[in-house]
């Protein structure tokens, strides 16, 4: 079925064979997307704790308070899309595919995508389907024959920011953060969809770029 764009995350790189883990944020502030179950809110990309696979999280639907956490569910109109370069070019080789139906998480790829770009279609069979974990719950995962595990549902924001004084910084009152600081996303929610993937399906040994991004019917 074919999408149209309705918003990019920022891009990561990370490197396959690091240990680090690196990130792109941006809560809330994209106006066509603002309040709506397609927002993204982070992406992260970081080796397992199996050294051997890649972890792809994206988060959707930032700033949840608790209770509309309890309400809060994916859009079943929606793709969740990470973007693979792994050729350099800035171009997807690469994609894997999340789209939630009837209570579960459908997870596809990582495959050769049919176009590239602001447009998308489900490609192949899904590699694992995972029900969508309740708010307050202990976490559902499920593992393919192949290895690739997955999870989908809330998680509490991980994204640190102190945004009183960023305010203060771009407002010229303040010259720098606090250490510490405090975190203004402390006690919110996210819609969170994670996918740890064997390195080996990636068809890299050096360099990754990744992004997110969301299509909606």
């Amino acid at each position: 079925m074919k999408k149209t764009r309705l918003i990019i995350a920022s891009a990561a790189t990370a490197l396959v064979l690091g240990g680090g883990i690196l990130w792109a944020s941006d809560h809330n502030d994209a106006p066509n997307v603002k309040g709506k179950s397609t927002d993204i809110t982070d992406l992260y990309v970081f080796q397992g704790e199996n050294t051997a696979n890649l972890v792809f999280v994206g988060n959707v639907q930032g700033l949840l308070t608790p209770t509309a956490t309890g309400t809060a569910k994916f859009d079943e109109n929606t793709m969740i899309e990470f973007k693979i370069d792994n050729s350099g070019d800035n171009v997807e080789d690469l994609v894997i595919q999340a789209v939630y139906k009837g209570g579960k998480m459908y997870i596809y790829g990582p495959v050769k995508p049919n176009a590239t770009g602001n447009t998308a279609t489900v490609v192949g069979s899904a590699s694992v389907v995972v029900p969508v974990t309740a708010y307050g719950t202990t976490a559902v995962t499920n593992t393919s024959s192949t290895g690739i595990k997955a999870f989908a549902g809330p998680r509490d924001d991980p994204f640190f920011f102190d945004l009183d004084q960023f305010h203060k910084i771009t407002g010229g009152t303040a010259s720098g953060f606090n250490n510490p600081g405090t975190d203004t996303f402390a006690g919110t929610n996210v819609m969170s969809v994670v996918v740890e993937v064997p390195k080996s399906m990636l068809n890299s040994t050096g360099k990754l770029n990744v992004w997110l991004q969301t299509f909606s019917k």
